[in-house]
């Protein structure tokens, strides 16, 4: 693997969003995540889980509520009381819509998906419906005395279920008026509460109404009489969250204490056809409120306040005992929020609203392998940018020298020159950005530092000449075939030449930079692509893909290369294919043409071309070289596969120089101590 120095980076104090609302789209097999700061993430369950689009948040869109319609269609809504939908191919908010009603607290589309229904602070429940471009308001529903937390259609669609503060309201779809009222008990644990807020509803096809509210308890109501049919105490602290399965055998719900529990109905006895709900399983991955809880066909998902997103399969219900029947959980974005000036020994943290510039540290000091070396020269703060308005960053870049800081939000793409005088920095605003450089989704500077590549949410690439202060716009790649495409990566060569950029789909394009022209298109995959970079000497472009699939593309002679065929012959190792993070960074080593460096959150490795490729009956995390001649077992056991997992949860992992490392982790535990306290738990014996 070779001997390098590592700086070991734990000051970029990143702390994700808590989860807020969950949305699974059984047509896609998508799940879309919003966070509390109103970034919207979508992930690809079919592909291995994948983060494959966001939507930067913003600060006067607190998302409360986040549902699909009509198939592919998605939409927000928040405290603001309005409605979003988002384009998913150019990676926008097409348009934002006020219902006014107040702060918007419930939202949810109609078994057909052609209706939108939302619960507002004025205690009114509006429906809208969905046509081609937009949403039309239709009618308001007989307003209630407090705000209307909860929604559920009944399957048939003629009713809906409203779950507001004290009561259970159920209307009549057609006539627009409230047949039914169901008051909640606000007994809990014996005492009698000031108020029950019922946090949730699940209208069923036999007209059941399950609620769960802030006294810990699973009601189950029959609608047609307005009577209460059975009360489970499950929690301590409110039940925050339910989510039922399409048919309508099993829920999930989740409470304050960061515990899930799943319902499933079964026969009372062996032969009897009689069901009844029972409370199955209880499960503990969270240490926070679990404010949001999905149900798919074949896993209950969870997220809230300790900002992991939990992925649990229902063992049952997974046919393969492959790598998706294990747990996942999700904590850090699948992009990059860090980036490296190798020359000045710089790195650039992406925060929400700031962005923190720091000098690493040095030392004189020598050892052996594993030692932690004394710093004669600690890390150096350098500068803290903060950007206007209330958008989320949505990228940015350091330029290799050093000098330039690139970044973008929604409306406007931010390009800074920087100076060093001693232990001084300047920082000088470019300013006359083109009107057309209205967004970018990635920011790239060229190896030399003299060109900024932007890839813009309408799929092109515009090209920037890098002057001193100021930029002169060389090219613009436009989308291809007339598709609107999002460039979601980009990778630059090191000689300027070659720029390849992968999309929100699986293709990737390269351009020739010199002759400003699309030179090929690599052959489309069917995962999404994680990660690429073109290899300095041979202008090879290396390819990660969602599911640990690696490639290897000769762009001079537009082909796979024959590494890449012998490697696609004879198949990855079982234990690369199972591992559940994707490689989010690939980079090369400047005197060995033959290594491709490249890390996901919890491994580091180094591939060796010029050794054989691991089969599964080897050992994959082996790996040490031989120390002698005589250590035949090594020398036959030595393959392409380096890999470390000593640094963990990596962030970014990169060559400063032929000898040297930089690892930026960001442990679990310190991120929970920057979380708001859980609610306390009286344990046996304390």
């Amino acid at each position: 693997m070779g001997e390098f120095k590592v700086h070991r980076v734990r000051f970029f104090n990143y702390v994700p969003p808590g989860i807020r609302c969950v949305a699974y789209n059984n047509q896609s097999n998508r799940l879309a995540v919003s966070r509390t700061d109103g970034t919207v993430e979508i992930y690809n369950l079919s592909a291995n889980y994948f983060q494959e689009k966001f939507f930067p948040g913003h600060e006067s869109r607190a998302t409360e509520a986040l549902c699909w319609a009509e198939g592919q269609r998605l939409f927000s809504a928040g405290l603001n009381g309005e409605i979003l939908e988002y384009d998913l191919q150019a990676l926008n908010v097409k348009y934002a819509l006020d219902a006014f009603g107040g702060p918007i607290w419930s939202m949810t589309a109609s078994p057909s998906g052609s209706q939108l229904l939302v619960g507002c602070e004025d205690g009114s429940v509006k429906l809208f419906q969905i046509t081609p471009d937009k949403i039309q308001f239709e009618r308001n529903f007989d307003r209630q005395k407090s705000r209307i937390l909860s929604l559920s259609w009944h399957p048939s669609a003629t009713h809906i279920a409203a779950g507001s503060i004290d009561y259970i309201s159920v209307f009549d779809v057609k006539s627009g008026s409230a047949i039914r009222k169901m008051i909640v008990d606000r007994q809990y644990m014996g005492v009698s509460k000031r108020k029950c807020i019922v946090w949730g509803v699940a209208f069923l096809s036999d007209g059941t109404v399950i609620s769960v509210d802030s006294a810990g308890k699973v009601q189950f109501w029959d609608s047609a009489t307005g009577t209460l049919v059975k009360s489970h105490l499950i929690a301590n602290a409110d039940v925050q969250s339910i989510a039922v399965a399409d048919q309508e055998d099993s829920f999930v719900v989740g409470t304050a204490e960061g515990t899930i529990f799943h319902f499933q109905l079964v026969s009372v006895t062996s032969n009897s056809s009689e069901k009844q709900w029972v409370r199955t399983k209880p499960f503990q991955h969270h240490t926070h409120d679990v404010r949001a809880v999905a149900h798919s066909p074949t896993a209950l998902i969870s997220g809230g306040t300790d900002t992991h997103l939990v992925i649990r399969p229902l063992m049952e219900k997974v046919e393969v005992k492959n790598y998706d029947a294990a747990l996942r959980k999700i904590t850090f974005p699948h992009r990059c929020l860090i980036s490296c000036s190798k020359k000045k020994q710089l790195l650039l943290f992406q925060f929400a609203h700031h962005l923190e510039l720091w000098r690493l540290g040095s030392t004189v000091a020598t050892g052996k392998n594993g030692d932690t070396l004394p710093l004669s020269k600690n890390a150096d703060h350098l500068l803290h940018l903060k950007t206007k308005g209330p958008e989320n960053i949505i990228c940015s870049c350091i330029s290799p020298c050093g000098s330039w800081i690139a970044y973008s939000t929604v409306s406007r793409v931010f390009l800074y020159r920087l100076n060093y005088e001693h232990d001084n920095i300047s920082l000088k605003r470019v300013s006359k950005m083109p009107a057309f450089l209205r967004s970018a989704l990635q920011i790239l500077f060229s190896e030399d530092s003299k060109k900024l590549f932007v890839a813009s949410n309408q799929g092109s690439l515009h090209i920037f000449q890098l002057l001193e202060g100021s930029f002169k716009h060389l090219h613009t790649f436009q989308p291809q075939s007339g598709t609107v495409e999002a460039m979601c990566l980009l990778a630059v060569s090191s000689d300027g030449n070659w720029l390849a950029a992968s999309g929100t789909s699986a293709g990737v394009h390269v351009y020739n930079v010199k002759h400003l022209k699309l030179h090929c298109t690599v052959p489309a995959y069917n995962f999404p692509v994680t990660a690429l970079a073109i290899a300095p000497i041979t202008n090879n472009l290396v390819i990660a893909h969602s599911d640990q699939q690696v490639f290897e593309y000769s762009i001079p002679e537009k082909q796979y290369t024959e590494w890449s065929r012998n490697i696609q012959k004879q198949g990855f190792h079982h234990l690369w294919l199972q591992r559940d993070t994707p490689i989010t960074h690939i980079s090369f080593h400047p005197k060995r043409p033959m290594h491709i460096l490249l890390h996901d959150a919890y491994m580091f490795c180094i591939i060796d071309k010029s050794l054989p490729l691991p089969n599964d009956k080897t050992l994959l995390y082996n790996p040490l070289p031989p120390t002698n001649e005589s250590d035949v077992f090594r020398r036959r056991t030595a393959h392409a596969f380096k890999i470390s997992k000593i640094y963990k949860p990596l962030l970014f992992m990169d060559l400063l120089d032929e000898r040297t490392l930089v690892a930026v982790e960001r442990p679990l535990d310190d991120i929970i101590a920057q979380l708001p306290p859980p609610i306390k738990k009286k344990k046996f014996g304390t």
